[in-house]
């Protein structure tokens, strides 16, 4: 029986699909198979670590893996060369690793080898070109899992055993928590501050009219606090001429943006496309592995998607600048490439995130890609050859107008040349929304008498700051040193899956489960929680992988007070947070506790005193007690006992339950609360009524399901669309709270503002 020759190198990666895009760029001498991602972990049972031992991890074989582990052992056995060539991070290091522990054998040549992106050329160079194992890359990644496990191993516990089960506390994850509990703290803390602006509509001698502010009265910068601050202001120049006082006009230059690191990329892929950081690192993942073009085959669409590098390889930059000059124009294309420097302490090893090739233009490959692949690569894409161009540049003209004892300013700008903006556009989170709009002025000259149309004061009040979406929340995390490029989308994914967070809107708000478990946290491991102390502790990782710090002395020094803290919180950590309220009976403090039906008020005087009660908070976050109890008018009876049937909360929303508890523990559904609106499925005689999620979240449903499945999260109201006739249409609100009717039809685009 014939049988295949057996090939003389063997090439591991970690992906099936990185695999597939591998074999096609090499001969037949090769043998290329996928580990699919790390063979050995630390057992999911236990700690795994042994502390007295210098933190010896216990690696196993990951569960499921062992028919993997032993096809790669018998491919390595007759095989002359192996090449290793896992991701280049610290992830793909320890895979690496653990691999050429279970192929190490006599004579056996190992090779590490490392592929920034999946190209014909970067594939052969890396195979003719190969490393050593990183010792010190594979160590800190080590010291970091060892650190999440003592971490996660030892307070998870305590957690399920003061709180409830199933919680969890991390690095950073609760770092994350706790950020966006202490936003939410601000925003319940803010108080709003009225001021006041007044603007003249003018026209002068040229058209358009204009606008202009009131900038300084009686040679002071204003500040108009009171609508009788306004009416002073009027007074002093309603019957007063406007004048051009002095025109001033410069050029601002408006610098493109750099390439792409991984938490860039996170941030722009939300605030434009929607996308998780989840979601954009999977999408990106696929791009980077390989999708299959036609005739061309697989190909690696983007280089490798987890850097902090702005770093560019010559090869990249002198293929795009080309397109650059043939597609734009030379006067788009700078007279050298522009460069960008990477934050301090980033991989410089790495490139930044673009195309393998510019060549591969994304209109001309879109029918390769899913959808949600063609708009992350139109992205990268666009943004790589947005930072080779030139500068886009405004004019900006600013005018002073005299009334009186008062300066009005009025500004404009205009576009002269558009640079990189004539292919991207940075996206802004709320906080760069802000700023007034700024439109084209006619053609003004020094003392020009012009003619007032009206004066508007207008009132206005401070907002509070906004609560964190991902992008801005992945800013900040990366601002202050905590976590790094891998971590970002598992850690908001983490912190949402358990309920520490809601998300409304697209932003991050703290539940109460949130705000309970990062008090305790800070309360019993204030190292842990602290900001700076994480962002320290990433940087003595960096340092391990730099060969400056040794994994078990960084181990030594964190476990010293971890475990003095870790030995106090488990003698002393409460089953809750107290608060500042008394008990209505016997006025000791109450605090916040978590029960089977989620978190309740109870008094600290237990067991001498029971008294508990459900609670919710109003927009200050003061804490408000909800009654036993509510007998609706006209209620129902229990059927078991003949009592009244009360309305009470539980963790999935309201239900009956009898007000002769604990006696008689009948509990029924509350009735849902028909909103008046019928159901606009064809066919169907039911109408829509308000329910919820497990989660709490308010939907829209028939009341005839599961013969109807019409659903709507947004609030439905009885009447037809003006434009298409839809039979119902929905109650919105925009990121600053205003609320409108809009078409449920996307493509309708019908609206009309609410009061």
């Amino acid at each position: 029986m014939r049988t295949e020759p057996m090939a003389e190198n063997l090439l591991i990666v970690e992906s099936p699909t990185k695999a597939r895009t591998i074999k096609k760029y090499l001969g037949s001498d090769f043998k290329v198979m996928s580990s699919m991602g790390h063979i050995k972990d630390l057992p999911a049972n236990r700690l795994g670590v042994d502390i007295a031992k210098d933190f010896k991890p216990e690696y196993v074989t990951i569960k499921g893996k062992a028919k993997i582990q032993r096809q790669i052992k018998e491919a390595g056995k007759d095989t002359k060369t192996i090449y290793l060539a896992p991701d280049p991070d610290r992830e793909g290091e320890a895979i690496a690793w653990h691999l050429a522990g279970d192929l190490r054998g006599k004579n056996k040549n190992i090779h590490r080898v490392i592929f920034n992106e999946l190209t014909p050329r970067a594939i052969k160079e890396g195979v003719t070109s190969p490393h050593d194992l990183n010792r010190n890359r594979f160590e800190a990644q080590q010291a970091r899992r060892i650190l999440d496990r003592l971490v996660g191993y030892q307070i998870s516990p305590l957690l399920w055993r003061k709180v409830r089960q199933g919680l969890s506390a991390g690095r950073v994850q609760s770092v994350a928590v706790k950020i966006i509990c202490d936003r939410e703290r601000e925003i319940q803390a803010f108080i709003p501050q009225e001021y006041w602006s007044l603007t003249a509509y003018l026209l002068g001698e040229n058209p358009p009219a204009f606008e202009a502010t009131l900038f300084i009265l009686n040679g002071r910068k204003i500040d108009l606090r009171t609508r009788q601050d306004v009416d002073e202001a009027i007074s002093l120049v309603k019957d007063r001429p406007f004048k051009v006082k002095g025109i001033s006009c410069k050029d601002r230059i408006k610098n493109p943006p750099p390439p792409f690191s991984t938490s860039l990329l996170q941030q722009e892929a939300f605030r434009k496309l929607g996308f998780t950081a989840k979601k954009t690192m999977g999408v990106a993942q696929g791009l980077y592995e390989g999708i299959e073009l036609g005739k061309k085959g697989q190909v690696g669409l983007i280089t490798y998607m987890r850097t902090d590098s702005f770093r560019l390889a010559k090869e990249a930059i002198d293929e795009v600048r080309e397109l650059i000059a043939n597609s734009f124009g030379p006067n788009y294309l700078p007279e050298n490439p522009n460069i960008f420097r990477s934050k301090k302490g980033a991989q410089e090893a790495h490139e930044a995130i673009r195309p393998t090739s510019v060549k591969n233009n994304p209109q001309e490959i879109a029918h390769y890609l899913s959808k949600e692949q063609l708009k992350l690569y139109t992205l990268i894409w666009r943004r790589f050859v947005a930072c080779q161009m030139k500068p886009a540049i405004m004019q900006e003209t600013l005018v002073e107008i005299e009334s009186g004892p008062a300066i009005f300013r009025a500004t404009g700008s205009i576009l002269t040349f558009p640079g990189f903006t004539r292919l991207y556009e940075e996206g802004k989170d709320e906080e760069g929304k802000e700023k007034k709009d700024e439109h084209l002025l006619p053609s003004l000259r020094k003392d020009e008498i012009l003619n007032l149309k009206k004066l508007e004061p207008k009132q206005h009040s401070t907002k509070p700051p906004p609560r964190y979406t991902e992008a801005t929340l992945v800013k900040e995390l990366e601002a202050n040193g905590i976590g790094r490029p891998s971590t970002y989308a598992p850690t908001m994914a983490t912190i949402h899956n358990k309920e520490y967070v809601a998300i409304e809107r697209q932003h991050f708000k703290p539940t109460e489960l949130g705000f309970l478990v990062s008090d305790l946290l800070v309360e019993n491991f204030p190292d842990i929680l602290n900001a700076a102390f994480t962002a320290q502790m990433e940087d003595k990782l960096d340092k391990i992988e730099n060969g400056e710090l040794k994994w078990i002395d960084l181990l030594h020094e964190f476990y010293k007070t971890f475990s003095q803290d870790l030995t106090k919180a488990q003698k002393e950590m409460k089953k809750g947070i107290a608060t500042d309220m008394s008990c209505p009976q016997c006025n000791r403090h109450m605090m916040i506790k978590s029960g089977k039906n989620g978190l309740f008020l109870a008094c600290t005087g237990f067991p001498k005193c029971t008294y508990t009660a459900n609670f919710h908070r109003d927009e200050k976050g003061n804490i408000i007690i909800e009654e036993k109890g509510v007998v609706e008018q006209g209620g129902e009876q229990c059927e078991i006992c003949g009592r009244p049937m009360v309305v009470k909360r539980g963790p999935y929303g309201e239900f009956l339950g009898c007000s002769g508890y604990p006696e008689c523990k009948n509990t029924k559904p509350k009735a849902k609360k028909s909103i008046g609106v019928p159901c606009p499925e064809q066919g169907c005689n039911g109408e829509l009524v308000e329910r919820y999620t497990k989660k709490g979240k308010r939907f829209y449903a028939c009341n005839q399901y599961p013969r109807c499945h019409f659903l709507l999260w947004d609030k439905p109201v009885h009447e037809a669309c003006p434009i298409c006739n839809t039979p119902i249409l929905v109650e919105k609100r925009t990121k600053g709270s205003r609320s409108f009717l809009g078409c449920r039809k996307k493509d309708c685009g019908f609206k009309k503002d609410l009061p």
